[in-house]
């Protein structure tokens, strides 16, 4: 009895290779160029008429966030949320105090309410805390107050290593962290609420990405 053999398949040409290649990096730069654009633009000023991007401080060079070696309230390091390909990746406000005094407080809060008050962009942002100390009181509050303020921890058991400039045991901050897990930005409790929202709206304006 006869068999027919199978079809060989033909192999790749060159030509083939380099189209997908240029087609891999089509999308690449469709899905994540306007991301890039945007953190351009706010690192350098570039093709702002007034120079002026920011009302808060520029981490230069910005800092990966995989640097703080932080877990996650689910006890996953917190970088695992961030980068090109994760599906998702949000935006996070993250609130960094020693022990949590009334600065440290203003700053929960403010980050609550900026959180409410970007509307429909709301669900673009994430917000966490990372708290050395938590007094009693604050504590018996949190899940009334803060509940969707997720807690993290150092995976290492010591302090993160934070980005230049930020001492979180001298002056608590919020550090901003793009969908790259990149620390770009970060307030101190001299910036207002309303600073903190105008920043936030034109980097999302700016970027689909998050």
């Amino acid at each position: 009895m006869t068999t027919m053999a199978e079809p060989t398949k033909a192999p790749t040409s060159p030509e083939q290779v380099r189209r997908g290649r240029r087609m891999a990096l089509l999308l690449f730069a469709v899905g994540f160029g306007p991301m890039a654009l945007a953190t351009l633009m706010y690192y350098t000023g570039w093709m702002n008429p007034n120079a002026v991007s920011s009302h808060g401080i520029l981490v230069q060079p910005p800092v990966a966030v995989e640097e703080l070696q932080l877990n996650g309230a689910d006890g996953e390091p917190l970088t695992k949320r961030f980068g090109p390909e994760v599906e998702g990746a949000e935006w996070l406000m993250l609130v960094a105090a020693g022990t949590c005094t009334v600065q440290c407080e203003e700053l929960l809060y403010l980050a609550r309410q900026v959180n409410i008050a970007l509307g429909k962009n709301a669900d673009r942002l994430s917000r966490a805390a990372y708290l050395e100390q938590i007094p009693s009181d604050l504590a018996a509050r949190w899940d009334d107050e803060y509940a969707t303020m997720e807690k993290l921890e150092s995976q290492s058991g010591s302090a993160p290593a934070w980005p230049a400039g930020v001492d979180p045991a001298r002056a608590p901050e919020i550090l901003l962290v793009d969908p790259f897990g990149n620390i770009m930005m970060r307030f101190n409790i001299d910036h207002t609420g309303k600073e903190m929202l105008k920043d936030l709206k034109q980097l999302m304006k700016l970027s689909q990405i998050g």
